[in-house]
């Protein structure tokens, strides 16, 4: 896994908003880069067809905001409220009749129908935690979602997993000193064969870019210095020839030229730079030589 180490801007609770920039993550119970390419290939020889070009079944990713704005200045803006209770937001029209959002979300709008907007939530009581959010269901006598299981212990429960080598339900959350915050979700009353796999501990080594910062991104010639260098000591290092076939891949792909490709944004089309704003901000690499997966903090 290769990883890019983020400037320090942190939440209340000590722990880093954008903390990292991790390429092909996951590297804990068969979701390494190796471990993938290995799945695929065994696939394969089993006549299975293998989709690199978007998955046959559907995905969900969950991201919870903590601290984030309210719905009532995203997406119900409530103008029939006194002007001293509404926000200060003003509502503009969407491409679906009828619902309109924020004036600040013009992208969103353009293309509402394809999203979902879920009105049926309510509010949890004096509870910092994320268990409504999670489960449907606030801390109860019974404990944290008052035992109810959360909606990927839930999934976990009755699709099972795609591939027998990559758990179904799996929880990226971080580390906080308020640990309620750090949980994706319990299994509640399914049990513990349906909680989230959360990759932690030595088995999430990495592989570096050493000294190449967020801060550092707008360098573009120090960042593909740095891919030069991790290219070169494994050219250097007897690592390689001693791999596997899949883990040379691996290698292969995080030193190949499609990925320095991918991290130059001169080939990347104007106006989508200009969508994302220039800048140290501006993600890192495009889609066409994109990893499996790219997670953000």
């Amino acid at each position: 896994m290769l990883k890019i180490q983020g400037q320090v801007d942190r939440y209340c609770d000590g722990v880093p908003r954008r903390h990292f920039l991790q390429i092909g993550g996951l590297a804990l119970g068969g979701l390494s880069m190796p471990s993938i390419l290995r799945a695929e290939a065994q696939a394969k020889a089993e006549g299975r067809e293998v989709k690199t070009g978007g998955l046959g079944h559907k995905a969900v990713i969950m991201i919870y905001l903590s601290g984030g704005p309210s719905h009532q200045d995203m997406y119900d803006l409530k103008m029939e409220a006194p002007k001293e209770i509404r926000g200060s937001f003003k509502p503009i029209e969407t491409t679906v009749p009828g619902i309109r959002i924020c004036e600040h979300m013009p992208l969103l709008a353009r293309s509402m129908e394809k999203f979902a907007i879920i009105r049926s939530l309510y509010g949890s009581p004096n509870q910092h935690n994320s268990d409504i959010s999670l489960s449907g269901y606030p801390s109860g006598p019974k404990g944290r979602q008052n035992g109810h299981p959360s909606l990927g212990s839930s999934v976990a429960r009755l699709k099972g997993p795609v591939e027998p080598s990559v758990p179904p339900f799996v929880g990226l959350t971080t580390p906080t000193r308020h640990t309620p915050y750090s949980n994706p979700g319990l299994p509640g009353f399914l049990g513990q064969g349906y909680a989230a796999f959360q990759p932690s501990g030595e088995a999430m080594a990495n592989m570096k870019l050493n000294g190449v910062s967020l801060d550092r991104l707008g360098d573009r010639r120090a960042l593909l210095s740095g891919v030069d260098r991790f290219r070169r000591q494994i050219d250097r290092s007897s690592v390689y020839e001693s791999a596997d076939t899949f883990t040379r891949q691996a290698f292969d792909v995080l030193g190949s030229s499609r990925l320095i490709e991918a991290m130059n944004l001169d080939k990347e089309d104007k106006s989508l730079r200009d969508r994302y704003g220039r800048g140290s901000s501006a993600p890192a690499f495009g889609e066409d030589a994109g990893p499996h997966w790219m997670d953000q903090f």
